[in-house]
């Protein structure tokens, strides 16, 4: 058995000056489950898809992802589709997928769901070609994640709430359209889910964004359609209305927010449109295409 562990050393509060008790803590806990492991430490954003990718052609039997949401994102991108399970060490100031999966947040239990967890399939989010597994989205929080993209910037839940307030100041609602809508039996969403000016448009597979909030209380991560959530333009005082719900889990559909599930949709506007897939920012012309890929990645879990 063979194991390829993928570590980010600057993910989260940083692991820069504690590799080599990581990379001991990965090779004695798969040796105590009779795997050979390989550690590959990322040294940029692209590595941790071509680290799992290098594993999936050299037949290793399950790829382990330490560090934030975006190094999963890569990982998981790389397993996607394979019999290859991915295995998830939180490492980062978010870990909203791992939240939802239910992995301990201590490195040495994960570590070791790592090596004898169950797989469990889940779904995967495409836009615009971008696989996501935790949530994506339009507008702000695309703008967000770009500014905590950057090292000049805190990151944790309390560097979301100040990129949030910085980007606030000057950021404008744009009027999207919404159209070719459909439910996971390939059924057309009619109704009100087509012209909404919007401050962003969150596509959430699963519950959170990470650090606790929740975007999306209602998604499943094996349901076939991903949860979209349209937040209209508010004020400030509105904004701090709707935050203990959004950080206590229990955000709903009402005044400025609406809440929908689709397994597929475009998403268009008149202007260049800033998009996010797991918090790693990208851009497209004026029209994002929605797919949810259902079952497609297989995450170890407890049993």
């Amino acid at each position: 058995m063979k194991a390829t562990v993928i570590i980010n050393p600057i993910a989260g509060a940083g692991r820069a000056g504690k590799i080599e008790a990581c990379v001991d803590l990965a090779r004695s806990t798969f040796a105590a489950h009779h795997h050979e492991v390989d550690v590959r430490v990322t040294t940029g954003p692209q590595d941790a898809l071509a680290y799992s990718k290098a594993a999936v052609a050299n037949n290793s039997d399950v790829v382990v992802a330490w560090g934030g949401d975006g190094t999963v994102n890569g990982a998981a991108a790389g397993v996607t589709g394979t019999a290859i399970p991915l295995a998830i060490i939180p490492g980062g100031s978010g870990n909203g997928l791992a939240r939802d999966l239910q992995i301990p947040l201590d490195p040495a239990r994960a570590m070791v769901i790592a090596a004898t967890g169950r797989p469990r399939h889940i779904d995967a989010g495409d836009l615009n070609g971008h696989l996501f597994f935790n949530v994506a989205g339009v507008g702000l929080d695309a703008r967000i994640a770009g500014r905590l993209a950057t090292n000049r910037h805190r990151r944790g839940l309390m560097g979301y709430v100040l990129a949030t307030v910085s980007e606030l100041r000057s950021y404008r609602a744009c009027a999207y359209t919404i159209d070719n809508a459909f439910d996971a039996g390939g059924r057309a969403i009619t109704g009100d889910l087509v012209d909404h000016r919007a401050m962003f448009i969150a596509l959430a597979n699963s519950r959170q964004y990470g650090a606790g909030a929740q975007i999306a209380p209602q998604a499943l991560l094996d349901d076939g359609v991903m949860e979209v959530v349209i937040v209209e333009p508010m004020s400030g005082l509105q904004i701090l209305r709707q935050l203990p719900a959004f950080l206590g889990g229990r955000l709903t559909e009402g005044p400025g927010i609406v809440m929908r599930s689709a397994a597929s949709m475009e998403i268009s506007c008149v202007s260049e449109i800033a998009f996010h897939v797991d918090g790693e920012p990208r851009t497209a012309s004026n029209r994002v295409r929605l797919q949810t890929r259902r079952g497609v990645l297989q995450v170890k879990v407890t049993h």
